[in-house]
């Protein structure tokens, strides 16, 4: 069963259950896949899905920062909430060990020598680890190998 049919069985239990706060961070999650689908034309993958709730959790996360820095707690309470929803859907993420130990792989295998190759070790980092690892704590892993 690939992800999103996994993600539409469970907006059918949500609304079985008449779980609507639930329903309604999966019934979102599903318009941003179909929205993919209908703006690149294609059949989005488990890949893709991952990418997507990553961008949503991130979302949520600056929603929330900008819902407390307003007092505003009940708002921030609802974005947690759908963030909880969200991350059930995401594969077990790599340790902060793990992201290091690949990180200088990839450097190694690069050959990158300081901050002049951060962008050539990104780009193989995403290829890499997207969807396997928290993207800001590789950011931080990398800059940390290249400058020494």
């Amino acid at each position: 069963m690939t992800l999103k049919e996994q993600i539409t069985e469970d907006m059918k239990t949500a609304m079985r259950a008449k779980d609507a706060e639930r329903l309604g961070t999966i019934r979102m999650l599903l318009a941003a896949i179909k929205q993919k689908e209908v703006d690149e034309q294609i059949t989005v993958d488990d890949v893709i899905v991952v990418g997507l709730v990553d961008k949503l959790i991130k979302q949520r996360k600056d929603s929330i920062a900008a819902y407390e820095k307003a007092a505003r707690q009940d708002l921030a309470d609802k974005e947690a909430a759908e963030i909880t929803v969200l991350q059930g859907y995401l594969p077990q993420r790599m340790s902060a060990e793990e992201v290091t130990l690949a990180v200088q792989q990839i450097v190694t295998a690069v050959g990158a020598t300081g901050p002049g190759d951060m962008g050539k070790v990104m780009g193989a980092v995403k290829q890499q680890l997207a969807g396997k690892a928290d993207m800001g704590q590789v950011s931080a892993a990398v800059k940390a190998a290249l400058n020494p």
